[in-house]
């Protein structure tokens, strides 16, 4: 329930034996949904057809609402890929909306990106420079229009990849549509997710593994960090030349961003969050009669929580699903109310309890505070908020819309004046040292909790 946007979702297909992955492509990305819900889009292209013959569609709004049947109906190919957005990078515009297509001297290119570039701005200049006109104000048609330059020198669009993200620095999970191939590239840090999935002769490539399970597909693995895969008519080959031994996972896939069905890296996320909940248990015991859990992030975390601590758990909210995300609303008033109308407390639950409220994360502190607010008027006695994630110190750089210091409530309060500014009868945040057993031992990005950035940042 954090005032977070989330890291995009990218989908790719290729169907070997030419089926029409268009019902596919939508599926994925409907499976994706919670990565981005301001605009979404698709591309698709026959590899038999006519050569760079991209058919795209893509718009503001969830996948239900730009994807009518008429639309898909209308499109056709045997490879494929996807993208949901929330805007890191860019104004929240239709422009902007991905995947980015390209037609230049070597043919098309279509391109569908998750995560943020650190050194977008010099990338950019360069291209400038040298005549690019730009249509969107996105990293993503920076990293496009970079791919397509090197390809004019290129012996293929791997070579051209590969040069191209030689030179960027962030994090990336990006799948690459070209007339014959399907490629998918991860960042050498392994900040942004990307799996490879297979249903028969068709490949599949994801940011989640639910996507994969979403289109009968199988789980094969994850791209490894700095891995670039390519899928074509010859099967799948693998190129390793960015890959290096440091790595750090974003760690808020594991506290909120993820879906909690998927796998990321060998590590459950409904695991994760479980093993999170217990954790806060151990660190922050408390005298309650029922613990429950903010949806949909917090829940898993609270069952831990009352694995750990003996206290039975219990659901106190209910959850409206066709309320947009809160944190998409403009102004605070408009993001306060839609609080209220997408949750409702379930009275009879918590009326007399001393209440343990789980939550992944405190940003500003609104939407917890109107919670505990609810609660209280419901007629719960108590109300002790324990959080799964550290204070939010520093902003990320790396495509997780983490606001400014001067947002960031944790960076001017001390964790007793935000209880008090919340209202809650007791606070407690995770432990930074336990970030990394939660999520299964894996080397973590926690820059936004200590401020030790994976790479230097401007």
């Amino acid at each position: 329930m954090a005032d977070l946007k989330e890291a995009c979702g990218v989908f790719g297909i290729y169907d070997l034996d030419g089926g029409n992955v268009v019902p596919s492509v939508y599926y994925g990305l409907t499976a994706l949904q919670h990565r981005g819900q301001e605009s979404c889009g698709l591309a698709v292209s026959k590899t038999d057809g006519e050569i760079g013959n991209i058919q795209f569609h893509k718009d503001l709004g969830l996948v239900s609402e730009v994807f009518r049947k008429d639309t898909l109906e209308k499109m056709s190919g045997d490879i494929g890929i996807g993208h949901v957005r929330y805007s890191t990078t860019g104004a929240s515009v239709a422009e902007n909306a991905q995947p980015l297509v390209l037609s230049y001297i070597k043919g098309t290119l279509a391109l569908a990106h998750n995560g943020n570039l650190v050194n977008t701005r010099e990338l950019k200049w360069e291209l400038i420079q040298n005549g690019a006109i730009f249509h969107t104000t996105t990293d993503s048609e920076v990293i496009a229009f970079h791919i397509a330059r090197e390809r004019v020198h290129s012996k293929s669009v791997e070579e051209a990849i590969l040069k191209t993200a030689r030179k960027l620095r962030g994090a990336y999970g990006l799948v690459v549509m070209s007339p014959r191939k399907l490629i998918g590239l991860r960042d050498p840090f392994g900040l942004k997710p990307l799996c490879l999935g297979r249903r028969g002769n068709t490949y599949v490539l994801a940011s989640e593994s639910c996507a994969l399970a979403s289109v009968g597909a199988e789980f094969i693995r994850d791209v490894e960090p700095g891995e670039m895969v390519t899928i074509s008519r010859n099967g799948v080959e693998s190129n390793k030349e960015l890959s290096t031994e440091k790595h750090a996972h974003c760690v808020f896939e594991y506290i909120y961003f993820a879906r909690l069905d998927s796998v990321l890296d060998g590590v459950g996320v409904y695991d994760a969050r479980i093993r999170g909940g217990k954790s806060l248990a151990k660190s922050y015991p408390v005298e309650a009669d029922l613990v429950t859990g903010v949806p949909e992030s917090g829940i898993p975390a609270a069952k831990g929580f009352s694995e750990a601590s003996g206290i039975p758990f219990g659901l106190a909210f209910y959850k409206n699903s066709y309320i947009g995300r809160t944190f998409i609303k403009p102004t605070q008033k408009e993001r306060e109310s839609s609080v209220h109308m997408k949750l409702s407390v379930l009275d009879s639950v918590v009326k007399g309890k001393r209440i343990v409220l789980v939550d992944d994360s405190i940003v500003r502190g609104t939407t917890i505070a109107n919670l505990i607010h609810m609660l209280k008027k419901a007629g719960a006695l108590e109300v002790h908020v324990r959080i799964c994630s550290p204070p939010f110190l520093y902003p990320c750089y790396f495509g997780t819309d983490v606001p400014s210091n001067d947002q960031l409530i944790a960076s001017s309060h001390t964790t007793e004046e935000i209880r008090q500014m919340i209202g809650a009868d007791s606070l407690g945040y995770m432990k930074i040292d336990y970030l990394e057993g939660m999520a299964g031992g894996l080397p973590l990005c926690k820059a936004c909790f200590d401020g030790k950035y994976p790479m230097d940042v401007e």
